[in-house]
């Protein structure tokens, strides 16, 4: 092939994945840059580079877990491959023969890789950051125990910072006026955004405080660049200009006059206005300073273009001008207003914002708490203070020989600041030579280096202060190094997709190459090119008709409305639609030509630019069509309706006599009652000292109403539950065993499933850090606001909706663009300014934005608009052989800046017009972009025509799907053993009686393991204590028998040995029987001169009646168990026990039962031998 430095990469690949040299590539979406950093990973450990002394950089734990794996996959071929493999396969790796030396270390460095401690060093940003910070906590001013906490325990930390701030305020009268005004200026959702805004920029807002020398400066800095005093606020300004003095009071007078003599009807009206604000009192002309402006400016505050009428103008010119100079004070003192509320509300925003920052920091120190901003500052800060710096990177030093950064265009200036710090002594003097950097094939050391790869297209993480400038300006910086130290250096552009093909590429290039698509995705004066790697390989893309929202004609006549009448959903069609035509691909066998078979559900990725309710829309459609669907990506679960009835449920169980919260629930799913019955049960409920509470009204109402009976019933049976049962168990009991799931997926449709599995999930991981108390899981999950991340990497056959954000670094064969009208939302909220000096300015509405926001807005809205068209590119680049534009609108047209215009308008000019007729009854003119199959069709993923093997051409013994050899039995090494059958059921825990066993066998295994360690003289005491403790819920009644019956099993004739002294609990077993390998550990073990005595617990199952009606699972285990210890001990009797917790009760297991069950010492297996 054309342009290749040698045979398995092209030219660019080569030198990028070259050792001797510093990289910087600039790599377009689908060209492989996985395998180049894993090319150049491979090459410098060729080059003698140690594996712990590479540091690889990557953006998500799934591509840092991707790498790794392609390194070892690699590693082990080379491992066991023939001499001929390994040399084909470092040929195209190095470009040219290898030497005798280097088949040697390929083959060592699997090997190699296995003994380095903690493997490769491949991680995540903010996991370097971590272990730094845990390498020098004392350093970085850390409690050495410091803990990382996840999103849901900071937003709890945050709302509980957030209460404390409160509670200040009603304290500290600044801090409290502060508060005030921005609770007076923004609704609860906006203070709540703008409080989580501080937070996650609190480094940013220190720095503003820092840079001014103090929060009082910050303030007087604000103030400063409007020419106003920290104290102006807008109804300060007002005053002045109503106070005396503040306006021309002799002119107004005359203006006022000849507006009311003028033959103008509005100039009259306004006339009367002004004289009416010149004859009231200061402070009434404060309230009525409306009618003063409104002889000068219109209702929108601009000024008015018509001051009087011409004749009126003429008869009074000196009315005239002192009008116009009253405009033009009214125009000042608007500016001075807007001004005046911007600093009002920037001012309470740095105080407010300030303490609430500071409370965070507090609660977070009491618990020796870190999140995920803290890992990158805190690292930031220790690598940047002096008299520590030093040491820590000299302790650094001989531990990083080569860095590698992936994704870089989405590193943020804190992260680019650690990076920057970790590489600073590489190339300077000594440190840009080191001996364990590796060597070329002279044999002459390398340089350290530096290896970095993005595409500043696809730079899409602003909210995260991702930069895509920052790329090209660390590029130059690290170029500045590099050549400064007469090192190599090499920037790379990759081009070449493997992932898509041609049609894909096509209308990629024809979009980027307009405006204003390309402005912010296409250097100024470059054109965007994508060679395609897979030439001859069929593809399509279409633009399908929008669906518009069609208006229905109304009734002439006009009706009572009793009858709900179908409203046009456009976006519901277009969901319709997508569903539609997989269903149709799925029956009739729709082909992927280019890989040569049907397309599947899981080659179908759907993809939004937000998470809305198109989401949930296209989930139910596809269920509905009977398509495979993963659901998404990220769901709000208190905004699931499932959820929302099962935390309802639980409020009302806790609390019964909040009647609004019970009716919902008698009105839900889970109770069921309708219209008519909740109406019987909520009517007429006044009595002499009130209005009966609702819980009580129904049980009064229940006895002659079969309906409210069983409402009641359920409520009363449920509250039981409540109180003995923690949050998992309890929702676990209501959705399994109560037919809760069931009855809420009947009324809320498939979709509500997704809701309810990670309600548990919830639950359960709650009792993991809580105490299980309902009331807690329920405040928990009310204060932080969950949102759950689900992984859709998995290959399992299903269609994926996602964000684009979430798709980034993904791919797959078809993919659905639905959402393409929606166009980015103009900036609101506070800006972050540099110039004149860091300043945080927040302007409360759109009426009283100051000059300096709204040219900061305008320059953030450019921007805004710029990532748009990033997340175009990102979004159509996902797809590899199939990409489908679809959308819906309130209009016919497309806005003209929308995605859908933007592909429209370039595809209009290459594409072919195609009348389309699609599912959900979508139909009209559409585009249509293909290119044919004129090659074999190539199997498997898109990835593989790409990097390592096709165009190398190597045999099939090196193709990873090829078919492996069985594994030598026994396995080398030797593995654990694993059963031949699955073990019986467990008894469910659900329901009363599964419940009450459960919690009783548990407790019995906890004894057996721990009274034998006891003295016997006080076992019966210690049982009893444990058993009556009020967290096992066990009856006074109960616990008496149960203590007696554990204290026989101990005390058993044939096995109290096993439990007294000398005797051993948890040990482990292992041993080759045949060909058989078995390993395990068994609970109760006991090694006595002339016989070995082995018990093994078993819980959550019920007791057979006879030792032959044990099930086959456990005698197998027990027999295996029995061959190991005569193989240990051989000549001592070997005797076996099971206890069943259950119950408790001991069962000894005669040896002429377990014979038949005993591992063959000629066999792979087990088997059965009768006889």
């Amino acid at each position: 092939m054309a342009g290749r430095g040698g045979r398995g990469m092209s030219r660019e690949q080569a030198i990028a994945a070259d050792p001797a040299l510093s990289v910087w590539v600039g790599a377009s979406a689908g060209t492989g840059k996985t395998k180049v950093l894993t090319d150049r990973v491979l090459r410098l450990m060729l080059a003698g580079a140690a594996p712990e002394r590479i540091l690889c950089i990557t953006f998500t734990k799934a591509a840092a877990a991707e790498m790794a794996l392609r390194l070892s996959g690699r590693l082990a071929r080379w491992a066991t491959a023939d001499a001929g493999l390994l040399t084909d396969e470092l040929f195209a790796l190095l470009g040219r023969r290898p030497a005798v030396s280097e088949l040697a270390t390929a083959r060592r460095l699997f090997a190699r890789l296995l003994d380095t401690p903690g493997g490769m060093n491949i991680q995540t940003i903010h996991s370097l950051c971590q272990s730094l910070l845990r390498r020098f906590p004392l350093e970085a001013g850390l409690p050495p125990h410091f803990e990382l906490m996840d999103e849901r325990d900071a937003a709890e930390l945050i709302a509980t910072a957030r209460e404390r701030l409160f509670a200040e305020a009603a304290g500290d009268a600044e801090l409290g006026a502060a508060v005030d005004r921005l609770a007076t200026l923004f609704d609860a959702e906006a203070f709540a955004g703008l409080m989580a805004t501080v937070i996650g920029e609190r480094h940013r807002l220190g720095r503003i405080v820092a840079a001014a020398g103090s929060l009082e400066a910050a303030c007087r800095r604000v103030a400063a660049v409007h020419d106003l005093d920290p104290r102006a606020t807008p109804e300060s300004e007002l005053a002045a200009a109503c106070a005396p003095g503040g306006y021309d009071e002799v002119g107004l007078k005359a203006a006022a006059e000849a507006l009311v003599a003028s033959s103008g009807k509005d100039d009259v009206v306004r006339g009367r206005a002004l004289a009416g604000w010149l004859a009231a009192g200061e402070d009434e002309r404060v309230t009525r300073f409306e009618d003063r402006l409104s002889a000068t400016m219109t209702a929108e505050r601009k000024p008015r273009a018509r001051l009087m009428v011409k004749a009126t103008q003429e008869a009074a010119p000196a009315a005239f001008a002192a009008l116009r100079r009253e405009q033009d004070r009214m125009v000042e003192l608007e500016d001075q207003r807007r001004a005046a509320a911007t600093v009002a509300a920037s001012v309470a925003l740095l105080r407010v914002g300030h303490r609430l920052a500071a409370l965070y920091e507090a609660q977070k120190r009491i618990r020796a708490r870190l999140d995920y901003d803290d890992l990158i500052l805190g690292a930031g800060r220790l690598l940047d203070t002096p008299g520590i710096a030093p040491w820590v990177l000299y302790k650094l030093d001989g531990g990083i020989m080569h860095l590698l950064l992936d994704e870089a265009q989405d590193t943020s200036p804190e992260q680019w600041k650690v990076v920057e710090r970790l590489t600073e002594e590489f190339f300077a003097g000594d440190g840009a030579v080191h001996e364990q950097a590796g060597s070329d094939a002279d044999g002459m050391p390398l340089a350290r280096t530096v290896f970095a790869v993005g595409d500043p297209k696809q730079s899409i993480y602003r909210f995260q202060r991702a930069d895509p400038a920052g790329f090209k300006r660390m590029q130059a910086f690290f170029a500045a190094r590099v050549t400064g130290a007469a090192r190599g250096w090499r920037p790379v552009e990759l081009r070449q997709s493997f992932r898509s093909v041609r049609a894909v590429l096509d209308a990629v290039d024809a979009v980027f190459a307009r405006q204003p698509a390309a402005d912010g995705v296409v250097e100024p004066g470059q054109a965007l090119r994508h060679e395609a790697a897979r030439i001859g390989q069929a593809g399509v893309v279409e633009v399908w008709p929008l669906a518009v929202a069609e208006k229905l004609d109304p009734d002439d006549a006009w009706v009572a409305p009793v009858v709900r009448e179908p409203q046009d959903d456009p976006m519901g069609r277009v969901a319709d639609a997508i569903a539609g035509t997989i269903r149709r691909w799925l029956d009739e066998g729709e082909m992927l030509e280019a890989q040569g078979r049907p397309i599947r559900a899981g080659d179908v990725l759907i993809l939004v630019q937000r998470r809305n309710a198109f989401v949930g829309r296209m989930a139910r459609a596809l269920k509905v069509a009977g398509v495979p669907v993963a659901g998404v990506d990220r769901m709000a679960l208190i905004e699931q309706i499932a959820v929302a009835d099962l935390v309802a449920l639980g409020r009302a169980l806790l609390l019964p006599e909040d009647d609004l919260t019970l009716a919902a629930v008698l009105k839900g799913p889970i109770i069921g009652l309708d219209e008519a019955a909740l109406y019987r049960a909520a009517v007429d409920r006044r009595t002499s000292d009130g209005r009966m509470p609702l819980i009580r009204a129904l049980r009064e109402r229940a006895h002659g109403d079969a309906v409210l009976r069983a409402a009641a019933e359920t409520l009363s049976k449920l509250a039981r539950a409540a109180d003995r049962m923690g949050p998992y168990d309890f929702y676990a009991d209501l959705l399994a065993a109560q037919g809760g799931r069931q009855r809420l997926v009947a009324r809320l449709g498939p979709e509500a499933e997704d809701a309810i599995d990670e309600f548990l999930n919830l639950a359960l991981a709650f009792e993991q850090t809580e105490p299980p108390s309902l009331e807690g899981f329920l405040a928990w999950v009310g204060r932080s606001a969950v949102e759950v991340k689900r992984d859709l990497e998995q290959g399992r056959d299903e269609v994926r909706i996602m964000t684009v954000h979430g798709a980034k670094g993904l791919q797959a064969p078809v993919v659905f663009l639905p959402d393409t009208i929606r166009l980015p939302r103009p900036p609101a909220g506070p800006v972050w300014l540099e110039d004149p000096a860091p300043m945080l300015l927040i302007s409360p509405g759109s009426a009283d934005v100051s000059d300096m926001v709204r040219d900061a807005q305008a320059a953030t809205a450019m921007e805004d608009r710029q990532e748009y068209r990033r997340l175009l590119y990102v979004a159509m680049t996902r797809a590899a052989d199939r990409l489908y534009v679809c959308g819906w609108h309130g209009k016919p047209d497309a806005p003209a800046d929308s995605w859908y215009a933007l592909v429209q308008g370039a595809l209009a000019g290459m594409a072919e017009p195609s009348e389309m007729a699609l599912p959900g009854g979508i139909a009209g003119p559409g585009w249509r972009l293909t290119c044919p199959q004129d090659g074999p069709a190539t199997p498997g993923s898109v990835e593989a025509a790409g990097p390592e093997m096709a165009a190398v051409g190597l045999p099939p013994a090196l193709h990873p799907d090829r078919g492996l050899p069985p594994e030598p039995v026994p396995s080398r090494p030797l593995a654990p053993s694993r059963p031949d059958d699955d073990p019986p059921p467990a008894r469910s825990p659900l329901g009363d009686a599964g419940v009450r066993h459960f919690r009783r066998g548990r407790l019995v295994h906890r004894l057996l393991q721990v009274l034998p360690d006891l003295d016997p003289a006080v076992r019966a005491d210690a049982a009893r204590r444990f058993l009556a403790a009020p967290a096992h819920g066990l009856a006074p009644d109960e616990v008496a028998p149960l203590a007696a019956e554990v204290e026989a099993v101990l005390t058993h004739p044939d096995f109290a040995p096993i439990f007294g002294p000398g005797s051993r609990a948890e040990v482990p077993l292992g041993a080759v029987i045949g060909s058989r390998v078995i390993s395990g550990a068994v609970d109760r073990l006991l090694i006595a001169e002339d016989r070995v005595l082995v018990v093994d617990y078993k819980t959550d199952r019920p007791p057979p009646s006879d030792p032959v009606r044990v099930a086959r699972h456990y005698l197998r285990q027990m027999a295996a168990y029995r061959a190991v210890l005569r193989r240990i001990y051989p000549g001592r009797r070997v005797e076996t026990a099971l206890v069943w917790t259950d119950g408790p009760s001991l069962m000894h297991l005669p040896d002429d039962l377990l014979d038949r069950w005993a591992p063959d010492p000629d066999a792979g297996d087990p088997t059965e031998r009768r006889g």
